[in-house]
């Protein structure tokens, strides 16, 4: 099941003072979700040809960018390489300013488990990157339900957990190692609790998975 809004989140941080050539933030940022990508990639749990949004904000002036937009990268390359010459496409398409902060995402279709046979679903991770005052960090959001226990509507589904939540706990584990920094699980959601390795359900008191779907979801016909 797909939520409309984060049923959980994780974030990796560390300070650039390691990488004075990355200067204005533009290639620290592009660099690390790049880095982030093919950890999910090697997971499958990002395939295809990913679409990346960047955005490079005018320092000290509100909702003024200096380039927002598209670009388009290779799944083929090596992150470092794919950053470098994506970092330099957005400098040249960049107006003149003072690079107050950056952010990029990618939006990426993943494969779930399912009955022995991976199953493409368009929306199963967004992956970003932020970059400000010498400070990089990543974040990895789901609103999906296929790590879990118990699907959004507390339903058990123990082959698709069995099959899925694994995949999730080693992507974590290697984002940690590829990223340097240790693996931040974000707070509780309306659905759900991310860990360190993964994510678990809510329970009623009297130890059954919680129907969030309906308390959250109510409109929805999915």
């Amino acid at each position: 099941m797909e939520a409309t809004t984060t049923v959980a989140r994780w974030t990796w941080g560390r300070d650039l003072e390691d990488a004075p050539d990355v200067g204005s933030g533009v290639g620290a940022c592009l660099r690390e979700l790049l880095t982030a990508y093919g950890v999910l990639r090697r997971h499958r749990l990002m395939v295809g040809i990913p679409r990346m949004s960047v955005s490079v904000h005018e320092a000290g002036k509100k909702n003024s960018y200096l380039f927002r937009g598209d670009v388009q990268i290779s799944a083929a390359a090596a992150p470092a390489e794919t950053a470098r010459d994506a970092a330099l496409r957005v400098h040249e398409a960049m107006r003149p300013g003072e690079i107050g902060s950056v952010y990029a995402h990618i939006n990426s279709p993943g494969d779930v488990l399912l009955d022995d046979a991976y199953r493409s679903e368009p929306g199963l991770f967004r992956l970003g990157s932020s970059a400000l005052l010498g400070y990089v960090s990543v974040d990895l959001a789901t609103r999906t339900d296929f790590w879990l226990p118990y699907d959004l509507k507390g339903r058990p589904q123990p082959e698709v957990h069995a099959a899925n939540a694994p995949r999730l706990s080693a992507a974590l584990r290697d984002l940690s190692q590829a990223l340097d920094s240790d693996t931040d699980p974000d707070d509780p959601t309306n659905f759900a609790k991310p860990h360190e390795t993964g994510v678990e359900n809510y329970f009623d008191r009297d130890g059954n998975a919680r129907d969030v779907w309906d308390s959250f979801e109510p409109h929805s016909h999915r």
